[in-house]
């Protein structure tokens, strides 16, 4: 077992938070009763509540730092920058790191230095029932690394241990997304420069999800980031195939209408950041999507 300044010279603990002072408290209360405490900042996206308040009067080991303005996911681009350490973890005001998870993310990643990105087990609610994203992570068709896990074509934005190296070369999360599957270009310019992403159960993170949240927006925006990301990072044959298939799969005509003039609203930016991934990467992302 790691003493706790090994910890804080390994990894730091990532926070995003809008608005949700009550739950990143209990977030918070959760990181401060592991047995090593790890560095831990906050990004707040400028919240109007008491979050700063009760922060600095509860808190006040943490780097708190409030936004000039909402970034969405790329909030964490702002976190990332305070990061001293190899590696970062990364949670959300309603999601938590479980006893010993930071320790073995740690051994993992020293041993294996071709992982780039760990996806934690995520447990859900008080009753900690198993996360369905990740049953399907652990049938990944990827190959397995033996003594951790499945390899992966993505992860979840809030339950994983990243390189910090990998992050900031990978330039962190586009702004252009706010929030909704913003990990998927990500997850692709970091498997394209050579990094792998792995499933790893050993390591655990509590989820609570929160009720403060606009779920109609969220699956708005998380289609249209989806079909930006094809255009991104696809050959055109793909991201027209890709883009066909997500459009298929949004039943509901009225929200499908409005993806698609979101898509449109901003394809401009997308043509400009377009890059094409390689060969083997769209290999790997193709033996991935013929699973599904």
């Amino acid at each position: 077992m790691m003493k706790e300044d090994e910890i804080r010279d390994k990894i730091t603990v990532v926070v995003l938070t809008h608005n949700r002072a009550e739950e990143l408290c209990r977030t918070l209360t959760h990181l401060f009763a592991l047995e090593q405490l790890p560095s831990i900042v906050i990004v707040d996206n400028c919240s109007v509540d008491i979050t700063a308040k009760q922060i600095r009067s509860s808190f006040p080991k943490v780097t708190y730092i409030r936004a000039e303005r909402n970034w969405g996911a790329a909030g964490r681009n702002i976190g990332v920058d305070f990061v001293k350490t190899p590696y970062v973890a990364f949670c959300d005001d309603d999601t938590w790191w479980g006893a010993n998870s930071l320790n073995v993310a740690i051994e993992i990643l020293d041993k294996h230095p071709d992982i780039s990105v760990l996806n934690a087990r995520i447990l859900v609610g008080p009753d900690e029932r198993l996360d369905p994203a990740c049953a399907d992570m652990e049938n990944s068709s990827l190959d397995v690394i033996a003594g951790v896990g499945p390899q992966l074509t993505g992860f979840m934005a809030g339950a994983n241990v990243m390189r910090t190296i990998a992050y900031q070369q990978a330039n962190g999360y586009w702004d252009a997304f706010f929030i909704g599957g913003e990990e998927t270009l990500l997850a692709m310019d970091i498997m394209d420069s050579g990094g792998k992403i792995v499933y790893a159960p050993a390591i655990v993170v509590h989820h609570w999800p929160s009720h403060l949240r606009n779920s109609t927006l969220r699956e708005r925006l998380t289609i249209r980031n989806a079909i930006w990301t094809c255009w991104l990072r696809l050959p055109f044959h793909l991201a027209w195939q890709r883009t066909r298939k997500i459009l298929s799969q949004t039943p509901d005509r009225r929200l499908r209408r409005r993806a698609i003039a979101d898509v449109l609203l901003g394809c401009h930016k997308v043509m400009i950041k377009r890059r094409i991934l390689r060969r083997q990467t769209c290999e790997l992302l193709q033996r991935v999507w013929a699973q599904h």
